[in-house]
């Protein structure tokens, strides 16, 4: 195969492919395409048709396809063939620019929350030229928005590509106050982190709540979870890392930039971490790289498990989001320098963000919502539901100098003096790492940590785009007008920090003092569930702010409020089935046996010896008959909880229900079965439990 620099980016028909293969006037047109965002000419469209169907078909391609991203959570695709009728019986191989540019797939069977009837077929899918086609198996993928027969978007890229150009035009308009008129353009920057656990396929397939639902609704805490802290950034086991060799090999070539792999906090927990790259293009390799991690773990005899918290009683997984913004010219517009506090333009730009976070909280907490997140946020492994910003120390000092007009002190540079002569010494970060804040600056990024494993990125970044554009725009507009610009900077900047430093935080957001302090004191929203954020969604702020930026039209965030929601009660509804059907046909029969079979042994004892009081076999008899009628009530009382919802006057109704009735009941099951899986006899447990699924993978 040769050397990763041999093979990167092989199956992508990237910019070195397009030097090669197009001619220079095709090439100057279409880069004009994607970096400024003209119209494409449809000869240059046909040009570039051609040039890609002849790359593919030499890469061993056959199909074509136009891939986007629905509100499913995953990506689509429809596979065409390259072949059409020759006039000699055979075929050639044939793709034109129309073809290229628009496909017309059936949308009638994707959510839409409204916006389609079923009847209503039609869609469009158009080719996003920002993001760059590529190979997968016999395919050629052609990165796609799509859209409904009335252009209302009915995909997570289109919304994107909206608000990074939001973002970039009223970025553009601060930078030219800033006398920066050679900059063409500003984009975000998103390098996601990607937590998933893997086990064995064997294990995986004896447990149906794993492979209906993607998580255990059952199991029993084992003996050994990961308190002794020795998964972390451990050795990697053979078999794991070898899946790990062949997924950079398959990301590589496709042109994603895998840069860490490392052992996570939980036993069978790993993660993987890119190198940052445009928002869309990030987006969309996100959405590769989890479906080649499935991929290739099947291939080891593994199962990749995304869901953000498959497991009870251990780190649950995120994906960590860390966004920067950035200039064509590679400025990146959120790096302090060496003197953040003479640094204006940057000094703009952070409190445009603190701004964006403290006015769109809500915002924020829905673009990460779902069943499976629920579960996460406020764990001892995750950030808590409410949305705060970590500084650190130095910029903390800059805003309060700057806020109380006192002179700027900074923040001494401390040498780390490690005791051993031969180690280097360096001086020590102006400011540490809060690993429990919702929304951390990092140094010349900020991290949003409360995305969840199996989430699209796209959600939180259109939420970020937008809410920043948003900032930038209120600023541009005040300074545009301004007389004196150095004045009204100043004053529009302690502004900031006076009227949303209350979102600042740098302490431990574990701890649950914090949650009251942030309600309380600060008056910062705490929305714990999806059932609780999704409504406010629709809230006239939201709605104003993201229709005026043309992120959204009013008739799509209704639409996305009805997906949302009806996903989060589907998935629920989904895991109630499955565990009454686990607890009848399975954990209640298994037990039974277990308890029938004690009976016989303490009966067939007292025939031997009728003075043997039997108290070991009769306490065990007497605690899992108990439990056995507990997990037939619960059981009863989750179909009638079920049943009910039919009784819901809308998707909201329903979806409260849900978070007040069924996900009570369903905790209640859950910890009667659990505490029979600790009394039966482990012969008797009809599936693998914890300690096999999290210690299973040699």
């Amino acid at each position: 195969m040769g050397t990763v620099k041999d093979y990167f980016g092989s199956l992508v028909f990237d910019d070195r492919v397009m030097k090669a293969t197009l001619s220079d006037k095709v090439y100057a047109s279409l880069k004009k395409t994607i970096d400024e965002g003209t119209e494409l000419d449809i000869s240059v469209a046909n040009a570039v048709a051609t040039a890609m169907k002849d790359w593919a078909v030499s890469k061993g391609a056959t199909h074509y396809t136009h891939w986007f991203q629905p509100l499913t959570g995953i990506t689509a695709e429809k596979h065409d063939s390259f072949i059409a009728p020759s006039p000699d019986g055979g075929v050639i191989m044939e793709f034109s620019g129309k073809e290229l540019i628009k496909g017309e797939p059936d949308a009638s069977s994707f959510p839409s929350g409204g916006l389609r009837a079923t009847f209503e077929a039609r869609g469009y899918t158009a080719w996003d030229p920002t993001s760059y086609a590529f190979i997968k198996g016999k395919t050629l993928c052609i990165p796609t928005a799509f859209c409904s027969y009335g252009g209302h978007a009915l995909d997570k890229k289109t919304p994107l590509l909206r608000s990074m150009e939001a973002l970039n035009k009223q970025a553009l308009r601060i930078l030219r106050l800033f006398g920066n008129d050679s900059v063409k353009r500003v984009t975000s920057s998103v390098g996601p982190e990607q937590e998933y656990f893997l086990i064995t396929k064997e294990m995986y397939d004896q447990r149906p709540d794993l492979r209906f639902t993607g998580r255990t609704l059952f199991g029993a805490k084992p003996p050994k979870g990961q308190e002794m802290d020795d998964h972390y950034f451990g050795v990697i086991k053979p078999r794991v890392a070898a899946f790990m060799e062949e997924l950079n090999d398959e990301l590589w070539k496709l042109g994603i930039l895998a840069k860490t792999e490392h052992n996570e906090v939980a036993p069978a927990q790993h993660e993987l971490a890119p190198i940052y790259t445009t928002t869309n293009i990030a987006t969309d390799h996100n959405q590769l790289t989890m479906e080649i991690m499935q991929k290739v773990a099947a291939k080891h005899g593994l199962v990749c498990l995304l869901h953000e918290k498959p497991f009870a009683g251990v780190n649950g997984s995120g994906k960590h989001n860390n966004w920067s913004i950035a200039t064509d010219a590679g400025q990146n517009l959120l790096s302090p320098g060496a003197t953040p506090y003479e640094n204006a333009q940057f000094l703009l730009f952070l409190c445009a963000v603190i701004k964006a976070v403290d006015d769109y909280q809500d915002l924020l907490r829905i673009s990460v919502a779902t069943a499976g997140n629920d579960h996460r946020l406020g764990a001892n492994e995750a950030p808590p539901a409410v949305v705060s910003i970590f500084l650190g120390d130095e910029l903390n000092a800059v805003l309060e100098a700057i806020e109380t007009d006192t002179p700027y002190k900074g923040v001494e540079k401390t040498q780390m003096k490690l005791g051993v002569d031969a180690l280097p010494k360096f001086n020590r970060d102006t400011t540490d790492r809060n690993r429990t804040s919702p929304f951390a600056f990092t140094g010349n990024k900020f991290e949003f940590r409360m995305l969840g494993s199996s989430n699209s990125i796209a959600c939180a970044n259109i939420m970020l785009n937008s809410a920043v554009a948003e900032s930038l725009k209120i600023y541009a507009d005040r300074l545009e007008g301004a007389q004196d610009f150095e004045t009204a900077l100043h004053e529009m900047i302690q502004k900031t920090i006076k009227d949303h430093k209350h979102i600042i935080f740098n302490g431990n957001g574990y701890d649950e003092s914090w949650i009251k302090e942030a309600t309380e004191k600060r008056s910062l929203l705490n929305y714990r569930t999806t059932a609780d954020c999704m409504p406010h969604l629709l809230d006239k702020k939201n709605v104003e702010m993201l229709t005026a930026h043309g992120v959204f039209t009013e008739a799509e965030l209704g639409s996305r409020y009805e997906i949302m929601l009806e996903n989060y009660c589907k998935t629920i509804v989904i895991e109630a089935n499955t565990m009454v059907d686990m607890a009848k046909t399975q954990i209640a029969p298994a037990i039974e046996a277990y308890t029938s079979d004690v009976a016989k042994a303490a009966a067939a004892k007292k025939a031997l010896d009728s003075a043997l009081a039997c108290s070991y076999e009769t306490g065990v008899v007497r605690k899992l008959s108990a439990l056995t009628d507990r997990i037939a009530t619960k059981s009863e009382e989750l179909e009638a909880a079920l049943i009910s919802l039919d009784d819901a006057e809308d998707i909201g109704a329903e979806s409260v229900m849900i978070r007040d009735t069924v996900l009570c009941l369903m905790g209640e099951l859950r910890v009667a079965c659990d505490e029979a899986e600790t009394l039966t006899a482990k012969t008797y447990w009809p599936m693998p439990t914890y300690a096999d699924l999290l210690f299973g993978v040699k």
